[in-house]
């Protein structure tokens, strides 16, 4: 019997990936936000079934929600996939790129999984969280801190319904997907016009370009989803890549040493 899953960001890097191997014997639900991709998303398999979703509008998000729950009974699994990263100092954030973050990789998908709960008895949420999650690396501290309220947000939503559904956050380190370019691009004013802080965005820049060419295979975060998927009691957090164990090993260190450690990443980054 097919079981049916749902899954955000569908349309490329982890979520189309994920779209591609659960397709194959499950009915998937796959988000998208670009109309352009609704038709690459049905040619897949007739198992997909695309449907809209703007993270940053919770009339569009609740809709999404409807779309579900008038054509299926019962979910068996939630991936929330989709995200973004907002990059730059901040001495100079304006706070509705700050919001702008929280919305699309924490509220969203906290509002999304409140419209699904009655489909979601006894079933997992699986979010994409972030290495990041472990520590605030400066210039994307909007994206580290929304990725760890991501986790104690839907940690506590686990233990307030007695676990009644399982949620279970997955740490990827540097993925080899479109993210990183994106990133580039929507953070194109900071990257360009900040002068103060003009080297370390350009080598923030840079690096994410060559993470879309060095990252992990998304393959390898496919195959440790699949793996939970099977599991009756999964771990609540599991980390995978080695930069992702070291970001997890140091976010034990005191806080005083961990800072120690990013002002000499810095400082080697103003000599360049």
């Amino acid at each position: 019997m097919k079981r049916t899953i749902v899954i955000t960001g569908a349309t490329s890097g982890i979520g189309k990936a994920l779209v591609e191997a659960f397709s194959e014997d499950n009915i998937v639900f796959a988000g998208y936000r670009n109309p352009d991709y609704e038709i690459p998303l049905k040619k897949i398999s007739s198992n997909v079934v695309p449907f809209f979703i703007d993270m940053e509008k919770t009339s569009i998000i609740d809709g999404a929600a409807v779309f579900i729950k008038r054509q299926a009974k019962k979910l068996d699994l939630l991936i929330n996939v989709a995200g973004c990263v907002m990059a730059g100092p901040m001495e100079t954030m304006p706070i509705s790129k700050l919001r702008k973050q929280f919305e699309v990789n924490t509220f969203s998908h906290l509002r999304f999984t409140q419209k699904l709960m009655p489909l979601l008895e006894g079933s997992k949420v699986i979010n994409i969280s972030s290495m990041a999650s472990f520590g605030i690396f400066p210039f994307i501290a909007p994206y580290c801190a929304s990725k760890r309220s991501l986790d104690i947000l839907f940690n506590a939503l686990e233990v307030e319904t007695n676990h009644r559904v399982k949620v279970v956050s997955v740490k990827p380190g540097v993925i080899a997907t479109p993210l990183w370019s994106k990133s580039v691009q929507i953070n194109q004013d900071c990257i360009q016009n900040d002068m103060s802080y003009n080297k370390e965005m350009i080598f923030l820049a840079e690096n994410a370009l060559k993470n879309e060419r060095r990252g992990l295979s998304t393959a390898k975060v496919v195959d440790l989803i699949k793996k939970i998927d099977s599991l009756k009691n999964p771990k609540p957090s599991y980390v995978i890549g080695i930069d992702a164990k070291l970001g997890e090993i140091a976010s034990h260190f005191p806080l005083s040493w961990i800072n120690k450690l990013m002002d000499y990443g810095l400082k080697l980054k103003r000599l360049r």
